[in-house]
């Protein structure tokens, strides 16, 4: 069940992180397209750490907050720069605050220049974990035979 979780909670990373993938790409974002690439990266990075706690687990990893596992994530590998994850934790914090102008040109900014980067290795790291698993599935099941039969 634990390997079924993280694949679920993928999937709703991955909607997530395309939609802020899409938002990056406007160039000159209005006001409210800042608000919402800000949005897609808090859903994102809410996301990304919760799909690695998941991920963790059903590689037999116990962490509960999202510090402990972005820690854990770093010592099994799984994502790398791993101050950047801690700084993105800290500064998540910054985005209820993305009605002051100032700060939400250095969220956006920060996004753009430092977290999306990790986020999409991330994104990479997991679809091609995903596949694997996928594919060791089927070869599993294929070698079971045909359903049915004895």
């Amino acid at each position: 069940m634990k390997n079924v979780r993280w694949k679920q909670r993928f999937q709703n990373f991955e909607k997530s992180f395309l939609q802020l993938e899409i938002a990056l790409k406007i160039k000159k974002p209005s006001d409210t397209e800042r608000a919402g690439l800000i949005q897609f990266f808090e859903l994102s990075f809410e996301l990304a750490w919760k799909t690695l706690k998941d991920y963790l687990e059903s590689q037999g990893f116990q962490v509960n907050s999202p510090r402990e596992t972005l820690k854990q994530a770093y010592q099994a590998q799984v994502i790398n720069h791993g101050e950047i994850w801690i700084e993105a934790l800290d500064n998540r914090n910054l985005t209820v605050y993305a009605y002051d102008e100032a700060t939400c040109l250095k969220i956006v900014d920060l996004i753009q220049n430092k977290y999306f980067s990790i986020l999409k290795e991330l994104y990479q790291t997991l679809k091609n974990k995903n596949s694997q698993a996928e594919d060791s599935e089927f070869t599993l099941r294929a070698a079971e035979g045909p359903l049915g039969s004895e």
